[in-house]
């Protein structure tokens, strides 16, 4: 009998698995559905470009066609591999701001400000630039600089010094505001996911038991209790029990899914795949939220983007010189938080990640030549979505309604607009003279706005951030309650970043590593 059973080791549930088993008392078992993180891509940061198409290690989701996108239907990678996202992701190591997790607090999540949730942000991080009032050094996920930086990410921090931003060195300091470098989760130039920082320190723990290809498909109850998983290895069937409780870390499409599957979601929805209602909870799958990007592409007239760099080099360094020359970048180089005319507050609004190489429909289509790629989101959209169940398989993908631009008032569209203005202004200044070819997304320079809608509903795309499935609230409509427990039955939590109310500023996955370190205190009880 285990204490605990995580479903999902991604980035929540290898945190929990090392946290919960330093009381040598406490006996978990870990399920993951992908494999282990064998695959040398993984950890070479570049290796990144590669990892998209491999469907081993991705649970390849897709949206329904998208109304206010053309009806277009849009990729969704997510990790299925020990460490999960954390796993193939571009390891920017983004917080988001304090006026984010005031808000959680003011919508009813208790005890999840800033002043509460920053000592789990400095737990959790080793950074190479020391420890001070907003850091950590002494943590086990390892926040560095980049080893290598393009020239052109370069000229990008330049141009938008040009345009009139600030330079900014640190988007985790006292001002997020700027145009700089990301720090990435990386350890000595490799990758350093969720399994590497928290999962491989304590694999040999007695107390700790990891199973990979094991795919969950029912957690199961006894007097309004959870009490275990039913899950599949290799095709064969297993339940088992948990003394304690249920951790479920699947994300944000992965644990929705499973709640459903588990009868507790929308009673009507439950009926019509005729499964048992276990609890009536309308909001699960609701709230979906995601960073919607905008991008603009263009050919670079000197030889010095990533598009055409000898991969055997690439692989020979990284691997045989000791994590040296470009496979240790993690492609998106350089970014930027902007706020823009339109913001309510003083937060950025808008984000940019910045690319010294030509990334259209995300990398999968190779372009010939060399260029670069601006993307751009905007930070708190309005609108919102859902996840809903196919069938009562678990071995059906989920649906997944993203609703890009439905909000009423339109504002998602309007800030989505001023990103790809934005992002024209700075790939127009002088700083890009010498490497500026010709335009490839948007084909033109002097669009319209009517004609840069019409080209952000063809070509938008996500950037990866989907959260708020599972809301957390103290209100009875929401999911879980601020110590994450699912409301209406004892013994099971969700821990991923499906609880999050709403967005934060910037990458999601630093952010869901707090959420598992607090929730480790939650369930310690050293947490209030």
């Amino acid at each position: 009998m285990y204490d605990y059973i995580i479903i999902g080791a991604g980035s929540a549930g290898c945190v929990l698995a090392n946290r919960l088993t330093e009381d040598p008392d406490c006996k978990v078992l870990l399920l993951e559905a992908g494999p282990r993180d064998w695959h040398p891509f993984i950890h070479m940061p570049a290796g990144l470009a590669k990892l998209g198409g491999n469907l081993t290690i991705n649970w390849d989701y897709s949206t329904v066609p998208e109304p206010q996108l053309h009806n277009r239907v849009l990729w969704w990678p997510r990790g299925k591999v020990l460490g999960g996202s954390s796993s193939i992701n571009a390891m920017c190591y983004i917080r988001g701001v304090a006026g984010d997790y005031d808000d959680w607090a003011a919508q009813g999540a208790n005890g999840w400000n800033w002043k509460n949730v920053l000592p789990y942000f400095r737990r959790s991080e080793r950074n190479e630039r020391g420890a001070d009032a907003l850091h950590g050094d002494q943590g086990p996920l390892y926040v560095s600089n980049l080893r290598h930086v393009n020239p052109l990410t370069r000229v990008f921090i330049e141009a938008g010094q040009q345009a009139g931003y600030v330079r900014n060195d640190d988007f985790n300091g006292t001002s997020q505001i700027g145009v700089g470098q990301y720090q990435v989760t990386q350890k000595n130039g490799a990758r350093c996911s969720s399994a590497v920082a928290y999962l491989d320190p304590v694999k040999s723990r007695h107390n700790l038991t990891v199973i990979t290809g094991a795919k969950a498909s029912r957690i199961t109850f006894d007097q309004g209790r959870a009490s275990g998983v039913t899950y599949s290895v290799g095709g064969k069937a297993f339940h088992q029990s948990a003394a304690r409780e249920i951790l479920l870390s699947g994300g944000a499409i992965n644990s929705p899914q499973l709640l459903m599957l588990s009868g507790i979601g929308p009673a009507a929805q439950l009926r019509r795949h005729g499964i048992d209602v276990v609890v009536d909870a309308p909001q699960v799958g609701e709230n979906l939220q995601d960073h919607l990007d905008t991008s603009a592409l263009v050919h670079c007239s000197q030889r010095v983007s990533y598009d055409r760099v000898s991969e055997l080099k690439t692989a020979f360094d990284f691997f045989l010189r000791g994590h040296v020359g470009a496979g240790t970048s993690n492609i998106a180089e350089g970014g930027a938080f902007l706020r823009s005319r339109f913001a309510p507050d003083e937060r950025a609004d808008i984000q940019l990640h910045f690319i010294p190489a030509m990334i259209d429909n995300h990398g999968r289509n190779r372009l010939p030549g060399d260029g670069y790629t601006m993307h751009a989101c905007f930070l708190r959209p309005h609108s919102r979505g859902r996840i809903t169940l196919a069938s009562a398989s678990a071995g059906d993908k989920p649906r997944i309604e993203a609703n890009y631009f439905s909000d009423p008032e339109g504002f998602d569209l309007k800030m989505t607009l001023e990103c790809a203005r934005i992002s024209r202004d700075i790939l127009a200044q002088k700083a890009f003279d010498p490497y500026r070819g010709a335009p490839i997304h948007p084909s033109r320079n002097d669009l319209s706005d009517a004609e840069l809608v019409d080209f952000i509903r063809s070509k938008a795309e996500t950037v990866y951030h989907p959260v708020g499935t599972c809301r957390m609230g103290s209100d009875d409509a929401a999911v879980v309650d601020p110590q994450l427990r699912v409301r209406g039955v004892d013994g099971l939590r969700v821990i991923d970043a499906s609880v999050m109310p709403t967005l934060v500023s910037g990458n999601t996955n630093a952010p869901t590593i707090m959420i598992a370190e607090r929730a480790a205190d939650l369930i310690a009880g050293r947490a209030g």
